[in-house]
This record gives structure tokens, sequence and C-alpha cells, in this order.
């Protein structure tokens, strides 16, 4: 296990609350922190650069008032789609994000801008290739998005990809997909990751930003509804069937359209936004979620199933 000096005594599970699209905002990112586990957001969550700059001095006032949160992190888009990353990166800069999670590319200019303040990268890969170049440009951490994952997710099994990371880099290690549960935590770091990687949970909760029958449409739907295609954005996504039906798509066109593919496919950033407003994601576990808690009852509770997991593991024998 590797884990950050930033992340040491400062974490009550060891848990990242995945950056969401649109969706997660200050207060779900105090919440987390507040909680000892790491809230995020995406900086294009904001429409422009000085709203995100006012979301940064937001939580960092919020968190000046807490006693050892846990960090927070920021996700930066490194893609030519995204006309607001060096403004982004400058405000990170300047704020000294402690964590920045990068996505759709791994540049090591934007990495040792990061570490020139002491934060972290952490970076997330859903193949071996993509993770070889992440390493190679120096981050901190990579981010396993394994098969059933919401989001822009991969395709491959989180065996798979945790165990040929694991060949190659001893750095933190994160596994996302579809992880709900407290002993899912546990099960992430007995695969070998360091943290595991929480979306579609942190989605249904009543600090999220989603709007409430996003919210009641996860409460309903199962590993079966969910559809993984680059229709909505140009790189694959987990979308709920219900969501894509509602807004036009053609199911039967939609499945089985390959592997994650970080070309220049992505759409332009405000097609993609209007986009994710009416179609929702979330990835194969949200059959497992059946209520809509607040984050402080949401973590509780992954605490109490993380403890319980750990003391039954400890009594596992074999042979019997």
């Amino acid at each position: 296990m590797s884990l950050p000096a930033l992340l040491e005594q400062r974490l009550r599970l060891p848990v990242v609350a995945a950056p969401m699209f649109l969706i997660s905002n200050p207060q779900l990112v105090l919440a987390c922190c507040r909680n000892g586990v790491v809230g995020s957001f995406p900086a294009l969550n904001q429409r422009e650069s000085s709203g995100f700059k006012a979301w940064l001095e937001e939580i960092e006032a919020g968190l000046a008032q807490l006693s050892n949160p846990a960090p927070y992190a920021v996700n930066l888009i490194v893609h030519h789609s995204n006309p607001r990353l060096e403004a982004d990166l400058a405000i990170c800069v300047e704020h000294k994000v402690p964590i920045v999670i990068t996505s759709l590319g791994a540049v090591k200019a934007l990495v040792d801008a990061v570490h020139s303040y002491g934060g972290l990268v952490f970076h997330d890969v859903t193949t071996r290739r993509h993770a070889e170049k992440a390493a190679e440009a120096g981050v901190d951490g990579l981010i396993a998005v394994a098969a059933g994952a919401g989001g822009h997710a991969g395709t491959w099994s989180p065996f798979a990809l945790i165990a040929e990371i694991r060949q190659f880099f001893d750095k933190t290690l994160l596994l996302a997909g579809c992880l709900n549960h407290g002993h899912e935590i546990l099960a992430a770091q007995l695969l070998g990751a360091d943290l595991a990687y929480l979306g579609t949970r942190f989605i249904a909760t009543a600090e999220s930003h989603a709007p409430d029958a996003y919210k009641e449409m996860l409460l309903t739907s199962g590993a079966v509804d969910i559809v993984h295609t680059a229709a909505v954005s140009g790189v694959p996504a987990s979308f709920m069937r219900q969501s894509l039906t509602n807004a036009g798509f053609d199911l039967a066109a939609l499945q089985g359209k390959g592997e994650v593919n970080f070309g220049a496919k992505l759409k332009p950033l405000n097609d993609e936004a209007k986009a994710w407003k009416t179609v929702w994601s979330a990835g194969q576990g949200v059959g497992e979620i059946d209520d809509l808690p607040g984050v402080d009852e949401l973590v509780a509770r992954l605490d109490a199933e993380y403890r319980e997991a750990r003391e039954k593991a400890a009594q596992l024998r074999w042979p019997r």
C-alpha cells in the first residue's frame, strides 16, 4: 500500500468521492471532507473560471472552520476540447489545490505545475497503456476505472486492471467501479488498491446537485439498465437506459460500441454539457442503492460496514 503523506492521518475511510460532471458542488465537497473522505469536483461544473475560483474560495473558507478535515480535489479535463485548461490550472496553482485529478490526457507540464507547490496529481485510466503513459508523466496516483463504473468508464475487469497496473506502478492506486458499501471498499484494498473511488453512491445523497428525477431514477435502476456508449459525449461512458430513451436515443443502435478511445473524439464542451443535463450517468452498482442519505449518514454507514468487513475477513480460515 502507498498513501501520500498528504492523506496520512486525515482520512476516516480510504475513500475519494469522485468528481461528477454537473453534480458535485461545494456543499458535497465540504460534507465529504468534514466526514473524513476526499471530496472533489470538476472545475467545469462552473461555467467560467471566475466561478471556479469562487468555489475554491468557498471550499477553503469552509475547511478552515473544521479540525483536520480530509483534503479536497479538483478535476481538470486535459483535452483540446477544454479551452479553460490553462486558466483553471493557473487558479489551482494559485490556490495550491491539494489534489488535482486529471482526465483525458496526462501531461508532464501540468504534473510539474502541481508539484511546484507540493500538490498531488491523480490520473484516471482504463487500460494498461493509458496507465503507463500517465506513470511516465510522473503522476502521484492512478485511478483504475474498471468495467461497470459510471461516467467515462473502461471495460477491463478490476482484477485484470489492478493486476497489470501493479506490475509497474508502486505509487497510490485507486479503484473505481460498483463500490457502494464498506465491504467493497475493503475488497478494493485486497485487490491491491490503496483507495476506493466512489461516484454513483455520492450522486444519491442529499447534498449532490443531481435533479430529484435523476436521484429517483437511481433508486429504481439496476445493472441491466446501464448502457455503455460513446453516443453522448464521443467517449464511451455509462448511462441509465431510461434517461437515454427519454432523450430520444435509439437503444438498439447504442449497444456494443467497443472500448474507450481517448483520441480526438470528445465532443465540444458546450455540446457535452447540454447532453449530460438530460442523459444521466450511473455505474452498474446502481442496483445496490435504495436510499438518499446525507453524507454524514452515508459515511457513518460505510465506516461501520468497513469495520465489520475487516473483522469478518480476519476470521476467514481455509481449510475450515
